[in-house]
């Protein structure tokens, strides 16, 4: 049995990340399949960033300068087949944009294909119009899940959803619960209840499932205060398996830096070795 190694990280821009050193860590990284959230890029320049030895495609925001997602493939490990999907659905308006892309993918020399996802849940801001496109978004991308955990139970292709949901679990998945519970988005009760509701469906949470029942592992930091340094963080990247997928993870890693300093985004990457 063949392995993949699926990364996902929210770039906070991909020119940016390219100028702090994402690079470097993503050629000293095992990543097969990346999949990258807020790219912020026209395709022409991400692709140029990402250069020969990734083979990739990508949905920029139809807003100059938000948003925008992409998957990438490292050439001679893994591969890219048929045609991706670039949207959630037919509804989806300028806001909407860039936060969806699907595509298939198998290990090099493998025979099993894997659906990958890469999405960027809105962040929302409680009370505000932004919370409402979110709480908007939200049941229509759990409609796209229900499709794919159905197709998965039918015999046909597993499925991994990944990306910065920008939403907790639990008080387990943010270090300042308690003056943050009900009071901000990403931890409405609102909110949660969707990515506890695909769990109970039988979407494996697979960083929550293989880390157990501990506090973290955070992947996100603001870039202000003490935050990153006093690890007073927030998990909202997430890799969401379809059933018979999370059976098949056997580890993880967060790519935290090791000081402030050598940071390329405000998120970490979250990387997970499936067998395929």
């Amino acid at each position: 049995m063949m392995t993949l190694t699926v990364t996902t990280v929210n770039l906070n821009g991909i020119r940016a990340a390219h100028k702090r050193g994402f690079l470097n860590w993503l050629e000293a990284s095992d990543t097969d399949v990346l999949l990258m959230q807020e790219v912020r890029a026209p395709e022409e320049i991400s692709r140029e960033i990402m250069g020969e030895a990734w083979e990739s495609v990508w949905v920029p925001c139809r807003i100059k300068g938000r948003a925008g997602v992409g998957v990438a493939v490292r050439r001679g490990r893994a591969v890219l087949e048929g045609e991706p999907r670039l949207i959630l659905d037919d509804v989806e308006t300028d806001v909407d944009s860039g936060r969806w892309l699907e595509a298939v993918v198998r290990p090099e020399g493998g025979d099993t294909p894997v659906r990958v996802v890469s999405a960027y849940f809105h962040s929302g801001e409680k009370d505000t119009p932004k919370q409402e496109a979110k709480m908007a978004h939200l049941p229509r991308i759990g409609a796209r899940m229900a499709e794919l955990i159905a197709e998965e139970a039918a015999g046909g292709i597993s499925s991994l959803v990944c990306g910065d949901f920008n939403v907790v679990r639990s008080e387990a998945d943010i270090k300042n619960w308690k003056p943050n519970h009900n009071k901000r988005a990403g931890v409405l009760d609102e909110e949660i209840a969707f990515l506890n509701q695909w769990v109970e469906e039988g979407w494996r949470d697979t960083v929550r499932d293989l880390a157990g029942d501990v506090q973290g592992p955070y992947s996100w930091w603001s870039w202000r205060g003490q935050a990153f340094v006093n690890n007073a963080g927030w998990r909202i990247d997430y890799q969401y398996a379809t059933p018979a997928l999370g059976e098949r993870a056997r580890s993880f890693e967060i790519g935290r830096a090791d000081e402030y300093a050598e940071r390329f985004s405000d998120h970490a990457p979250v990387s997970v070795t499936y067998e395929i």
